[in-house]
């Protein structure tokens, strides 16, 4: 079937009160429309359909089997459905493989679940080799190409799809600021103020790199508020993880079931520990999972048994109740958070 659906009102037109004394409707874009904030229910903030290297994939075909993989995420998707969770936010874009034809193909096969979709690049170092000799790379002074990019796919839609990004996505991690990644974070910053999207930022934790982001789009004049750090869950700093909170950043707590870096337990009473300080408002959940990652064998799943869309409603709320997060609280990280995210406010 085709992905393709009429593009929509402009994202300033979404919140425009109407001739009537009614409140406007908040909205957030998903790959199958607009839909309201009010609706999104329980929300996991950073989870994947796939995460693959194209270029790769074509290369050397044989492990990527097109209607074997779709129709494998349409029953994970459904399954994820059936636990209550009625929203997905995939931050898949430039450099993960993003292709919202296929995921709109697998949404029409679940039209109950949400699946909110971004637009920017994920790199550690480089830009895209697109964009070496592009822009200010090419000449001082010219205006950055990567923003326009941006605002077309928040305000025409995606890859031709009409399915508009609802908010942007870029990565910092151990390598720290390099040129290539400050150049993608200057552009994600203001195509979040030319469109009033929020942005996601992968960052490291353990290198403090969410401080470099804090001062990076300090200078850009992008709020805080306005900010989602992914993967703050990676340490046990708290003081650390207290001081982004206190700036006004959303804290991530989005890789449960990746048990390498920290185990269950250390990720669960972090969690726990900050809810205990107050922090039950700058945190969201997640397990940053995937039906399909390429970037990892198959042969070595089984060593992540709970990396699943699963996990957060199964075994993980389940320890934080036991620690003493109460129920208010897990609803706030898992329906109030992220709605209040795509709302703004």
């Amino acid at each position: 079937m085709s992905a393709t659906r009429p593009t929509q009102d402009t994202p300033e037109s979404q919140d425009t009160p109407t001739a009537s004394a009614e409140p406007a409707v908040r909205t957030v874009d998903t790959v199958r429309g607009p839909v309201p904030t009010a609706d999104m229910g329980t929300t996991l903030m950073h989870e994947h359909v796939f995460v693959l290297t194209a270029d790769t994939q074509r290369q050397w075909p044989g492990e990527w089997d097109e209607e074997k993989r779709v129709a494998d995420a349409v029953a994970r998707l459904r399954e994820l459905r059936d636990t209550g969770v009625r929203t997905i936010v995939d931050p898949t874009v430039d450099g993960l493989g993003r292709d919202v034809p296929r995921i709109a193909r697998i949404n029409a096969e679940v039209p109950d679940l949400n699946i909110v979709v971004a637009t920017g690049i994920y790199t550690y170092s480089d830009v895209p080799n697109f964009f070496t000799h592009r822009g200010p790379a090419a000449l001082p002074g010219l205006p950055e190409p990567m923003v326009d990019l941006f605002v077309r796919d928040i305000t025409e839609g995606i890859q031709g799809t009409g399915v508009r990004a609802a908010f942007l996505k870029c990565a910092i991690d151990h390598h720290g600021l390099t040129p290539g990644v400050e150049r993608v974070l200057r552009a994600c910053a203001k195509a979040a103020l030319h469109t009033g999207r929020p942005l996601m930022v992968h960052t490291h934790p353990g290198s403090h790199t969410g401080l470099q982001v804090h001062a990076v789009l300090g200078e850009e004049g992008l709020d805080p508020s306005r900010v989602l750090l992914a993967h703050s869950g990676d340490t046990t700093d708290t003081d650390h993880l207290a001081r982004l909170a206190d700036a006004g950043y959303l804290l991530g707590m989005d890789r449960f079931g990746i048990d390498l870096e920290l185990d269950f337990d250390s990720r669960v009473g972090t969690v726990a520990a900050m809810c205990e300080r107050g922090y039950a408002d700058s945190m969201v959940l997640s397990q940053d999972a995937a039906c399909y990652i390429d970037w990892v064998d198959p042969e070595l799943m089984p060593m992540l048994p709970d990396w699943n869309y699963l996990h957060v409603r199964k075994n993980v709320v389940p320890a934080l109740i036991g620690r003493g997060v109460t129920d208010e609280q897990v609803d706030r990280m898992l329906v109030a958070n992220p709605r209040r995210f795509f709302e703004g406010g």
